[in-house]
């Protein structure tokens, strides 16, 4: 049974809640959060564009929201990615003078809206933004724009936005990190300190197992930073039996070059993914995450994890070389094959020492419930800080 937490201030106060975009599409771990944070804090909500909204089978459906001139722009719908040099200025337009305690959800600009003295800013951080810092070479290498004349003038259009991400991180009084790996990116980018509350994952919903299939599973969009290409070519030299979901980019690619012993199912709804997660022998999983939700996913499921040890896998999976009956999983050190090969067959020699009861377990510290309770403990400590209050 769900524990409803609510806020309990002394002086009642108007907040308002920042995100970068609401759109059907956008269904990650930072709109779990933007969810979660509005089933207990009474706040106006603000986006660069909204189509939630208007998506009867959102839980946003007729609800007010407010927007940026780049809601009339063409196919924004689909994402305003695309209008990247517009995005700090449109951030800059919300007008939230009205507000004492401004909330912003960030892994883009969110956290770059404009903030009088007197007025509180809390950002939970997702991620520094990571097309202007840790993936800039990479955007590069893959974008149309990222060689030749275009591809300078791309450079300095980034050069000038990790120059106003830091300038804007001066906005915020406080900020939250969603793990300890994001808090040090946070550092190294902004030189601020963040308390790490981990995102709200919503274990209850995900079917338990202990019986396991013989089969391996991988859930993930299909970009080349997600290194799913790397999982299928590393199950091709094992001949194990591997289930691919998730669409994207690299979908032709992975296509061709995968064996009989895998299946490309693309896209599924979420009754498909839940019901492959609570089956699977083993979740394979080789991106470097500043959290890594899917791995919380398949844990709570009971199905132990193979992952890249690096990033908030860290944080989230227990190598059950070094914990033992207590262990929810196995790493690997590098992004190879040869690493990820070696690691999966390690996997199936300690497979029945993983206790799926335990691994479930495990996964329940970042349940909902938790999360509920150290956001509105954070936030009430820091709004009796607030020099308004005094």
């Amino acid at each position: 049974m769900r524990v409803l937490y609510q806020l309990q201030l002394a002086v009642p106060l108007k907040r308002a809640l920042v995100h970068e975009w609401l759109t059907p599409k956008a269904t990650g771990g930072s709109e779990l959060v933007v969810r979660e944070i509005l089933n207990h804090v009474d706040a106006d909500l603000y986006a660069l564009i909204d189509f939630e909204s208007s998506n009867p089978e959102s839980y946003l459906y007729k609800r007010k929201i407010g927007t940026t001139f780049l809601q009339h722009f063409p196919l924004a719908r689909n994402g305003v990615q695309k209008y990247l040099p517009l995005l700090p200025l449109a951030i800059e337009q919300l007008d939230l003078r009205a507000y004492d305690v401004i909330l912003s959800s960030s892994h883009a600009v969110a956290k770059g809206v404009l903030t009088t003295p007197e007025q509180l800013h809390i950002c939970y951080c997702h991620s520094p933004m990571r097309y202007a810092w840790d993936l800039t070479f990479d955007y590069l290498r893959q974008s149309k724009l990222g060689s030749g004349v275009p591809g300078w003038m791309t450079r300095y259009l980034l050069h000038r936005l990790r120059q106003w991400d830091v300038l804007t991180a001066n906005r915020v009084d406080y900020f939250i990190a969603n793990s300890k790996h994001t808090a040090r990116r946070i550092w190294r980018c902004y030189r601020r300190e963040a308390t790490v509350i981990y995102p709200p994952v919503n274990i209850e919903s995900f079917p338990f197992s202990p019986q396991k299939e013989d089969y391996y599973l991988t859930v993930s969009r299909l970009v080349s930073y997600k290194e799913v290409s790397l999982i299928v070519r590393a199950f091709n030299k094992l001949q194990l039996p591997l289930v691919v979901i998730g669409t994207g980019p690299e979908m032709k690619k992975i296509r061709r070059i995968a064996n009989s012993n895998i299946q490309i199912l693309g896209w599924q709804p979420n009754d498909v993914v839940k019901k492959y997660m609570a089956n699977a022998k083993g979740f394979v999983y080789a991106a470097c995450e500043d959290f890594g939700i899917a791995l919380v996913e398949a844990q709570a499921c009971g199905t132990p994890v193979i992952a890249y040890g690096a990033g908030g896998a860290l944080e989230t999976v227990r190598d059950i070389r070094e914990h033992g009956d207590k262990g929810t999983g196995i790493f690997f050190k590098e992004q190879t094959e040869e690493a990820l090969v070696d690691a999966i067959e390690k996997f199936e020699v300690y497979e029945g020492k993983c206790d799926p009861e335990y691994v479930q377990v495990h996964a329940t510290q970042f349940s909902p419930q938790m999360f509920a309770q150290r956001y509105l403990d954070f936030l009430n400590t820091c709004t009796k800080k607030r020099p308004s209050s005094e």
